[in-house]
């Protein structure tokens, strides 16, 4: 019987406290900042570790990027994923939410079967929340998105708690699913030092357009659909602060004019 296989997507992303932004080109600087692990893919991560504790098989860590996102990968790999794999090359940069899900959709394919699927709700540089869900529409597979609780972990099922408009819902899976992860879902774990030095001795894998069998003309910004036509940061909200030193019936008084809100009018 083939071992268990989960897929976790994990993206690396800046600093998005420190980042800057691109406006003629209507994108986000990514050298302008320190390059982390997405933080909502860190919980779908740690909820696969979960999952092979509980049942058993093996964890797969999958990330589209340039070379430096195999640092992303040996931090996943310290976390407790048991592989990684990279899809690097020119023919990936650019690439919209479609055409990085058609992408991360291939290299599942690619690999010798799988059960689950696990991603992030969203990616704070990008906050779409559509990579997830595509890749599953792509395998033609069931998928959950917005999970803040997995309640059930069985070999062939997943029942799992849903947060949606603002309700919660209790649904359940056969696999092979896919499902998208909130920051509720859980507390993810912080790799020993132990780990970390394990991690650091792993192999990545690199896996280019050849080896996921994909046609280049469907990646990169040939392959991507959507533009950014035009991005705007709002200014940030400014306060005027008002300090009333007289007597305290004035000082009334010269607040309610202050908040338009005097009888004198």
């Amino acid at each position: 019987m083939p071992e268990l296989t989960y897929v976790v997507l994990i993206k690396q992303v800046p600093d998005m406290d420190q980042v800057e932004f691109d406006y003629e080109e209507g994108r986000v600087d990514r050298s302008s900042a320190p390059l982390e692990p997405n933080p909502f893919d860190l919980n779908a991560l740690e909820e696969a570790v979960k999952y092979k504790e509980a049942v058993g098989g093996r964890v797969v860590a999958i990330s589209m990027g340039p070379t430096q996102a195999e640092s992303t990968l040996k931090d996943a790999i310290a976390r407790g994923a048991d592989e990684g794999i990279l899809l690097q090359g020119k023919e990936f940069a650019g690439s919209d939410t479609w055409a990085t899900s058609l992408a991360l959709g291939y290299a599942i394919e690619t690999l010798a079967g799988f059960d689950l699927v696990f991603a992030g709700e969203k990616t704070v540089d990008g906050d779409t929340g559509q990579v997830g869900p595509e890749v599953a529409e792509y395998l033609d597979i069931p998928h959950i998105a917005f999970v803040s609780e997995v309640s059930k972990r069985e070999e062939g099922k997943i029942e799992v708690e849903s947060e949606c408009w603002g309700a919660t819902y209790t649904k359940s899976m056969e696999t092979p699913g896919l499902i998208t992860v909130t920051k509720d879902v859980n507390e993810p774990r912080l790799p020993s030092f132990k780990d970390k030095q394990r991690a650091r001795k792993a192999e990545i894998k690199t896996w280019g357009v050849e080896d996921i069998a994909i046609d280049p003309d469907n990646l990169g910004i040939t392959g991507s659909p959507t533009r950014v036509a035009n991005m705007e940061v709002p200014p940030p909200d400014k306060r005027e602060s008002l300090i009333l030193r007289e007597d305290p019936g004035n000082a009334v008084n010269q607040l309610l004019e202050k908040m338009d809100l005097g009888r004198s009018k």
